[in-house]
């Protein structure tokens, strides 16, 4: 059953000022779609996921991250969730021909205000990256040949690229990636994998 994977990143401090420059970097270690390039929606949550969002906006052509940032900078309070939403290439089997192709997949980066949700940060990171389901990581319903073995293992190698870029890169204090199964991802991934061979 697949279920929804996220990397979540604390850094020494996150006061207004660090907010969304620590948000930016995390966004340029990003690997971007080379078909949706870019920042494809900026939204502004103002207390908690209660609310309505004062600020939605979407783009297409996406735009550059330090753009996309400035235009969150406007509204900045520490009691607010800035999400900037992103794709990157994961490789995937149509459908309807079964054969494997790069295509867009969407990712959040969430940066949390220390105020926000009650301080909610403290569980969900000063930034969360909300990947969507680890179906792309894991596909547990198809059988592998190498081929699938290896569209698979190219979207696992990007997945880690990112999480070791974001850590080497960004100054954090702590990182985690998980799921909201029970279950540690790493040994999803490496129970997955070994079945191949």
């Amino acid at each position: 059953m697949p279920d929804p994977l996220y990397l979540t990143v604390w850094f020494p401090s996150f006061a207004a000022p660090e907010m969304l420059p620590r948000a930016l970097s995390i966004l340029k270690q990003f690997p971007y779609s080379s078909t949706r390039p870019g920042v494809a929606g900026v939204i502004v949550q103002p207390v908690s996921w209660t609310e309505a969002s004062i600020l939605e906006r979407r783009f297409r052509p996406g735009l550059d991250a330090e753009q996309a940032v400035a235009m969150a900078g406007d509204l900045l309070h520490t009691d607010y969730a800035y999400v900037f939403e992103t794709y990157w290439d994961l490789w995937s089997p149509s459908e309807e021909t079964n054969q494997w192709s790069l295509s867009p997949s969407l990712v959040r980066i969430i940066a949390n205000g220390t105020e926000f949700d009650e301080g909610s940060y403290q569980q969900n990171g000063h930034v969360q990256i909300d990947f969507g389901l680890d179906t792309p990581f894991l596909y547990e319903d198809i059988e592998f040949t190498a081929v699938e073995e290896a569209r698979v293992r190219a979207n696992v190698q990007k997945l880690v690229q990112f999480t070791s870029n974001v850590e080497k890169n960004c100054g954090i204090t702590g990182r985690v990636l998980w799921s909201e199964s029970e279950e540690n991802l790493a040994q999803k991934l490496i129970a997955r994998l070994q079945k191949v061979q």
